[in-house]
């Protein structure tokens, strides 16, 4: 799967993947405009989507009404290195949930493969390459 990444200008970064432009930007705080989420955001909301996609799935598969089922995904960070040190995901249940199957729909929301990714991480190899630009 290759993305490519460019820089349309200020301290935006972009990326095309499958035919989408995803657009990120840093935040007003960092000093720019902050017109789309920063990279880092868009990483935690891959975790939150992912898991919801779990718990989505598993409830259109029973039957289970989700118009008032919501996931909440918390992060706690370290206070020296200033990394996410945990990130805990709510998932708040409608009051007609079948109990039944709350400790099931948690262990299916643990199985987000980008959460799976960050357990078990890819290599990264990063290098240059010189291109030559056509007239």
């Amino acid at each position: 799967m290759d993305m490519e990444i460019f820089f349309p200008g200020g301290e935006k970064v972009n990326t095309i993947y499958k035919g989408f432009t995803i657009e990120t930007d840093q935040s007003k705080d960092d000093g720019s405009e902050g017109s789309a989420p920063a990279p880092f955001d868009l990483f935690l909301a891959s975790i939150g989507t992912c898991t919801g996609i779990y718990v989505l799935l598993f409830c259109q598969a029973r039957h289970i009404p989700t118009e008032k089922l919501k996931l909440i995904l918390h992060t706690e960070r370290d206070s020296k290195t200033r990394m996410i040190s945990k990130i805990a995901i709510e998932i708040l249940l409608p009051p007609k949930f079948p109990k039944k199957y709350r400790e099931h729909l948690i262990r299916v929301a643990g199985e987000c493969s980008v959460k799976k990714h960050l357990e078990n991480p890819p290599l990264f190899d990063i290098y240059t390459k010189i291109v030559s630009i056509q007239p």
